[in-house]
């Protein structure tokens, strides 16, 4: 009987429970370092949605079985319906219709996250009002480098950090640690992972939600942040420097200039990388960016709709599934981007990834109080 009541926890690609007044969803996916899918999006807003609307319910924990608290979207899923037009347009939408919900969450939420946090998986952490890390935690924004964009709100996320670290961050897919991601305010807390069960434990025990409180009990597992030396974010200034520049190619060439320059060896594979990314990913991402200073969070990430359904229609480039080929199908590292160079990405072409879809299609952020929850994309 207890094997059978376990085997159907590891079928549940995501387990919600119930401990109290507190509400436990845990990533189930460990063996695909808990991507992203269509059930996922669905199962995590069903919950949130229930939870949110539960008078009993005070405070919402999140976690990852495995050693990934998520490593984003479920690129297979992707891939797999490059030859249907918008076959995953529905998982899309109701991601960014999460997103938004997660941002502006009525109840209390803590992410314990212990291990990778990429991409989109990394936005069901940074906008929780309560996001812990630890030594294990590794962080980063990689879709420019497979020819996609950066997405799921952090357009928003990266353009609001210090300086031009958002740029950095996007167009680099340069990793942060737990340390890291504390000192520039993408994480709450620091909590050494061996104290992170006993954490959880003392949570669920709270009972309540007060911020406060949550606040407090945190702090007391909690440790103070000391950045390594050699910390990418101690080269700040030169990465704003070169990173405010107004295009990606001006951003590499001054890169690369600052690069040359003894003690700055750390840019050599940084700008290796670079080199080795989509064109045309690159200057979708920086634009992106760039205009999400300006943007709300509801406009930025109906921009990212725009964007990541333009691109997974190969409006203007197949770079995506090319990028997601050379990763994670035939993993050889190798990809053929198209066009080849920054110089043949045309500025025109990628104002078509901007523009506005059908209106059946754009994504619907709610505007009232009695529609928060409505609009899930189930015509």
């Amino acid at each position: 009987m207890a094997q059978e009541g376990r085997n159907i926890i590891d079928e549940q690609v995501v387990v919600g429970e119930e401990k109290g007044s507190v509400r436990l969803a845990t990533l189930n996916r460990p063996r695909q370092l808990n991507v992203i899918s269509s059930e996922v999006v669905l199962k995590l807003a069903e919950y949130l949605e229930t939870w949110e609307k539960d008078d009993k319910t005070k405070l919402i924990l999140i976690k990852g079985a495995g050693r990934a608290f998520s490593a984003g979207g479920d690129l297979k899923m992707f891939y797999d319906g490059r030859e249907s037009r918008d076959s995953c347009l529905e998982v899309v939408y109701r991601m960014y219709w999460l997103c938004y919900h997660i941002h502006t969450y009525k109840k209390t939420q803590v992410s314990l996250v212990n291990g990778i946090s990429m991409g989109g998986g990394a936005s069901l952490m940074v906008p929780m009002k309560f996001s812990v890390v630890t030594e294990k935690t590794v962080f980063a924004t990689p879709e420019a480098s497979i020819g996609f964009h950066t997405d799921c709100g952090f357009s928003y996320i990266h353009s609001r950090l210090p300086g031009h670290l958002g740029e950095f961050l996007a167009l680099t897919g340069a990793r942060l640690n737990g340390k890291e991601l504390v000192a520039i305010g993408m994480a709450t807390h620091f909590v050494p992972s061996a104290k992170l069960a006993d954490l959880e434990e003392r949570l669920v025990g709270l009972d309540s939600g007060e911020m406060d409180v949550v606040r407090s009990t945190v702090e007391e597992f909690s440790e103070k942040v000391d950045l390594d030396k050699d910390s990418i974010l101690n080269k700040q200034t030169i990465i704003d420097e070169c990173f405010s520049k107004e295009s990606v190619k001006q951003i590499i060439q001054a890169f690369e200039a600052e690069g040359s320059k003894e003690g700055n060896e750390w840019i050599t594979p940084v700008i290796k990388g670079l080199k080795r990314s989509s064109p045309t990913g690159l200057k979708i991402t920086l634009r992106s960016i760039r205009e999400g200073r300006k943007q709300t969070l509801s406009e930025c990430l109906k921009k990212e709709f725009r964007i990541t359904v333009n691109i997974l229609r190969s409006t203007i480039s197949p770079d995506v599934y090319e990028g997601i080929r050379a990763l994670t199908i035939d993993k050889d590292n190798s990809p053929k981007w198209s066009p080849a160079t920054l110089d043949e990405v045309a500025e025109e072409k990628i104002n078509l990834v901007f523009e506005p879809l059908e209106d059946d299609i754009e994504l619907h952020i709610p505007e009232t109080e009695e529609n928060r929850w409505g609009g899930k994309y189930e015509t």
